[in-house]
């Protein structure tokens, strides 16, 4: 149970942050496009930084442990990031949600306005999100599990932004729009948990559940971040934050753990 109360709490306070995030709208001034491609290059770097740092490498170690040397290990690593990315990528075609580039996707997509597809959107991303939070609390190392939840809710402060700047922008009242932003968040300590509950009661999945949740933001990373923040220019700007919030979460799994 404690693997799971850890889960539960450190997800809950990623989640949280997307609150944060959507704060903000409550000013009558808009994010620059600039700023949102930067906020959301941030978020794809500690993505990217802690799927290798913080669940890859990790999983790695365990397995070595576990199996010794040999051919075993780096066939779980890349057989797990698969099937992470797999999942992501069902869900994708399977639920109804806005792609920033490719449009609407999914069965009956078209019947929901663009802004609720968006928002479903996000909600699917924050699985992975909380999947990594919760599977790293069965690892049982405080110093790894503070590392990625504070690496993963200084991302979600530019996507809660997202959210509450687009309900603005179709109408919403600011305090619906932060309303929903955090709703979106809540699917943190949800998948969070489960993935705490799971690792607990079957220890032996461990480096399997730490790899589906890197392959599954890893996919989210190509397939959604990065184009977005590509398709309307400032690339630079783009870049820029992606490095940053990369070394970022770097130095904070270095330095906690």
């Amino acid at each position: 149970m404690g693997t799971v109360v850890t889960a539960f709490l450190a997800s809950s306070f990623t989640g949280l942050l997307t609150v944060v995030g959507a704060l903000p709208v409550f000013l009558s001034k808009r994010p620059s496009i600039r700023s949102e491609n930067l906020l959301l290059g941030f978020a794809a770097g500690v993505m990217l930084a802690a799927s290798f740092f913080s669940l890859i490498i990790p999983a790695i170690d365990i397995a070595t442990k576990r199996y010794g040397d040999g051919v075993i290990p780096p066939t779980i690593a890349v057989l797990g990031v698969l099937l992470g990315a797999l999942f992501i990528a069902a869900l994708d075609k399977n639920i109804p949600h806005e792609h920033f580039v490719g449009g609407p996707e999914g069965p009956k997509a078209k019947r929901l306005s663009g802004i609720w597809l968006f928002i479903i959107a996000i909600t699917i991303h924050n699985i992975p999100e909380g999947l990594a939070v919760g599977v790293t609390a069965g690892v049982g190392d405080r110093e790894a599990i503070s590392a990625i939840a504070m690496g993963i809710g200084l991302q979600n402060i530019p996507e809660g932004l997202a959210v509450a700047v687009g309900l603005v922008s179709v109408g919403y009242s600011r305090a619906r729009a932060v309303l929903i932003a955090t709703l979106t968040g809540l699917v943190e300590p949800i998948s969070g948990t489960f993935g705490g509950w799971f690792v607990s009661v079957a220890e032996p999945v461990l480096p399997w559940g730490l790899l589906v949740a890197a392959g599954a933001m890893i996919y989210v990373i190509s397939h959604e971040i990065i184009p977005e923040t590509h398709r309307r220019g400032h690339h630079s700007s783009a870049t820029g934050g992606l490095m940053v919030g990369l070394v970022v979460m770097l130095f904070l799994d270095v330095w906690l753990g």
